[in-house]
């Protein structure tokens, strides 16, 4: 099936400002997440308040490491030229690994600063964050960015926004139906399977999302301004580690809960 892309990045304006998509759904998903954490944090009477500085701290560390991330990884080249620009975050570039990494480091802090567990935290906090991640990439395809490679058939979008008349594969979509379907089987196990260990959740989160993502950059334009001159892309290559740090997060939550369940 084709499809013609000639949406408006521009959902509105007032006078010479102008909304994009973009940044409502960014923006939106944030809020949306917030509601999801207040439904988890009244659930096991946490402090509200904590909550809140919590979203204050991801909020601030998403920006930074996303854009640092895009900088320094994609290219590093012409940031590390003109370090001014790595500060104009609205004429775009985040990348999602620096974002994870910027994540990681708020949850670290919040909890070793406000006495909470970091695999109870992050098990609650990958719920939402695969729900944000949808609708950020849902903000790419409105941006025509984040493409993948042309498809080569009568099958794929053109995005006219690029000036092109040929398909590609709408890489964005199917990252966010990816995230969707991972935010729908986290939020069910979360749900049902009660006596879970903990870090499972966000063991499984990190695994699918990056693993998602390492076979999606097969069919998505490269990113980085430079070559890795190997059969993977940059983004599969940064998407590694993460893999491999959620299947071990899985592995060390249910070794810790059979021993706990041994001393009980």
């Amino acid at each position: 099936m084709l499809f013609v892309s000639s949406l408006d990045p521009v959902c509105f304006s007032l006078g010479p400002v102008s909304v994009k998509w973009y940044g409502l759904l960014f923006s939106g998903g944030f809020i949306i997440g917030y509601c999801i954490m207040q439904l988890l944090f009244k659930a096991k009477h946490y402090k509200s308040e904590d909550l809140d500085r919590l979203f204050v701290l991801l909020f601030i560390a998403t920006v930074i490491g996303a854009r640092l991330g895009h900088c320094l990884i994609y290219a590093p080249d012409y940031y590390l030229s003109h370090p001014i620009e790595m500060l104009k975050v609205w004429n775009g570039g985040l990348a999602s690994h620096g974002g994870t990494l910027g994540v990681l480091l708020a949850i670290w802090y919040f909890c070793r600063k406000y006495k909470y567990a970091f695999f109870e935290i992050s098990d609650m906090l990958s719920i939402p964050t695969a729900l944000v991640c949808t609708l950020i990439r849902i903000g790419n395809f409105f941006n025509s960015e984040i493409v993948g490679i042309p498809t080569h058939g009568n099958y794929g979008v053109i995005f006219t926004a690029l000036g092109e008349n040929f398909p590609r594969h709408p890489a964005q979509l199917y990252e966010a139906l990816s995230y969707f379907v991972i935010f729908i089987l986290l939020s069910l196990i979360y749900r049902v399977v009660r006596s879970r260990p903990r870090g499972l959740i966000f063991g499984m989160f990190i695994t699918l999302v990056f693993l998602s993502r390492f076979f999606i950059e097969t069919v998505k334009e490269e990113q980085a301004d430079y070559s890795t001159d190997s059969i993977f892309t940059v983004g599969q290559y940064l998407s590694m580690p993460f893999i491999i740090a959620g299947i071990l997060v899985i592995i060390v939550s249910c070794v810790n809960a059979r021993k706990i369940k041994r001393k009980l």
